[in-house]
């Protein structure tokens, strides 16, 4: 009886906790929805807001003054929307490609209030499994599921076409 229960207890543990890329897939679909807020909330507020990743999470920034050149950029903190997220252990921000090129250094978008939307893909990692998060110009955002290897921003853009 023991034995049964045990059994039983292994196997809803298992049905209940989601597999690396279940997990992975609910982050992506995560992170599209706030990037797609974020758009909103800039045309809506008239002042850009920035997205950055340092790895194992990102934050958005809403640029402060009146013109680029006295610009200053604040994190958000006041909604609980756009704050701060630290992905869960092992995950990461793996890739960010913006119109097609690779980012350097820092992973930063900008979406401004009165510009046209970008292209961009987001790669999003845990162990050998990947999801990315794309953007047409058109500001269409899907959740693209990766293969083991990751591969280029140009495969990913035509899936969405």
């Amino acid at each position: 009886m023991l034995m049964i229960m045990g059994l039983f207890v292994g196997l809803v543990s298992a049905i209940v906790r989601p597999d690396d890329r279940g997990l992975l897939r609910v982050e992506a679909e995560r992170l599209a929805q706030l990037l797609d807020l974020a758009a909103a909330e800039s045309r809506l507020a008239g002042k850009s807001i920035a997205w950055t990743a340092d790895g194992p999470g990102y934050r958005f920034w809403l640029m402060t003054g009146d013109t680029e050149a006295s610009a200053d950029w604040s994190e958000i903190r006041d909604t609980d929307l756009l704050r701060a997220r630290t992905l869960p252990q092992g995950m990461m921000i793996s890739g960010l490609e913006v119109e097609n090129m690779r980012a350097n250094g820092a992973m930063r978008l900008e979406f401004a209030p009165y510009s046209q939307g970008l292209s961009f893909i987001i790669e999003i990692s845990l162990g050998a499994a990947r999801y990315a998060v794309a953007a047409s110009p058109i500001g269409e955002l899907r959740v693209v599921p990766g293969e083991e290897k990751s591969s280029g921003a140009n495969d990913k853009l035509l899936a969405l076409r």
